[in-house]
């Protein structure tokens, strides 16, 4: 039975503790390099003049655009669930471990079977190959704020410590509470080695494809009536630079990473040009299985959930630990999404338009500004302070 991630979010040391005097790496191991990610990151590491090797894993090569980016990266054709890897880890004499390779949607993985072997399986080989190697002295992990889950008793915001109010049962969030339940027991075995958990929100940007960028692509969006969830988003780039920081830097601790702010559903939809399609509840689940059928969208039951209730993310330690504050807040970084992906069903001005004469319409207060994202976040308490 996994435990709460915020039973134990402090791991071999905490963040708030002094941390160790860093040391650059030598031989970095990236997971997941097939993917988007996990190619960004090693083709940016590989840049890198301080670094000796980089060498990406994965179980298929990297597609021709990926790998055009990885440079001088070494690419290792392995399956992380076979014991193999510590072959690999042990040969090179690895130095830091980043694992990439956690997958949220069961299409990308072949399956959900094939998904839970590749995350939860597939991470306990690799801690179990870190730990039998002495060279590994840091280890990173790219895991969600998914492991808090989504409710609607959740607090304003989630800083690191806090108990998720319903724990995720099943899909991507349930293996990322194992996941990072079996690198809290890898910290307890090994504890000379440095532990960076970094919980992304929901990334978003110009060139990554998830399920949350291909749900706001299509042209009508179906909601749940009477909801409107609160959503956070972290720009790729925001992403990529936290996870080379973490790589680069010790950091030891759980992090919350994403840009500042929230955004409400019914606002994304609106900025991005599209039409909402209000669906009842009980007819989402059904809605989520046609989407998932059709190659649409690969939306599991619990991101089916997450837009009901939505979910937000304090970033005080990142601010305070890392000293980074992202360059994009999550309107921001909506915002250049959909300038780059999305072509408007019905054009900005048009919208506008609707909006004003709808607050002109009797029972409609004058000064609510129902487009305005930035008008929420000044009536919410959702913008993270850089304290926290």
């Amino acid at each position: 039975m996994p435990t709460s991630p915020a039973r134990k979010s402090r791991t071999a040391r905490t963040a708030g503790s002094e941390a160790p005097p860093n040391e650059t790496p030598r031989v970095v191991l990236v997971t997941g390099v097939a993917r988007y990610f996990g190619a960004r990151l090693a083709a940016i590491l590989q840049a890198d003049p301080t670094i000796d090797r980089i060498i990406g894993v994965d179980m298929v090569p990297p597609a021709p655009a990926l790998a055009a980016g990885l440079g001088r990266t070494e690419f290792v054709r392995a399956d992380i669930r076979n014991p193999i890897i510590a072959k690999v880890i042990a040969s090179a004499a690895v130095d830091t471990v980043v694992h990439m390779n956690v997958i949220a949607t069961p299409l990308d993985a072949g399956g959900r079977t094939a998904m839970k072997e590749i995350n939860v399986i597939g991470t306990m080989q690799l801690l179990a190959a870190c730990q039998k190697a002495p060279t590994v002295r840091h280890l990173v992990v790219k895991s969600t704020t998914a492991v808090y889950g989504s409710s609607p008793r959740d607090p304003a915001l989630f800083t690191e410590d806090l108990e998720p109010r319903a724990l995720p049962r099943a899909g991507f969030a349930r293996d990322a509470v194992e996941v990072e339940g079996y690198v809290r027991g890898f910290g307890r075995r090994r504890p000379d080695v440095t532990l960076t958990v970094l919980r992304f929100t929901n990334f978003i940007g110009p060139l990554v494809d998830t399920p949350l960028t291909r749900y706001f692509s299509l042209p009508v969006v179906p909601t749940v009536l009477g909801f409107d969830p609160r959503l956070q988003f972290c720009h790729e780039t925001d992403g990529l630079e936290v996870l080379r920081r973490a790589t680069l830097e010790e950091h030891p601790g759980t992090f919350n990473v994403g840009g500042d702010g929230v955004l409400l559903l019914s606002q994304a939809i609106r900025r991005a040009g599209r039409l909402s399609l209000p669906v009842l509840t009980p007819a989402v689940t059904v809605v989520g299985q046609v989407l998932r059928r059709a190659g649409l969208v690969d939306f599991s039951p619990e991101q089916m959930r997450f837009l009901l209730h939505g979910r937000a993310v304090d970033y005080g330690q990142l601010h305070n630990v890392f000293g980074y504050q992202p360059a994009y807040t999550t309107v921001e970084a909506y915002d250049d999404f959909v300038s780059a992906r999305i072509a408007p069903v019905i054009p900005p001005a048009v919208v506008e338009r609707v909006e004003r004469a709808a607050r002109r319409l009797p029972g409609m207060s004058s000064d609510i500004d129902t487009g305005s994202a930035q008008d929420l976040d000044a009536d919410l308490p959702m913008p993270v302070p850089a304290g926290g």
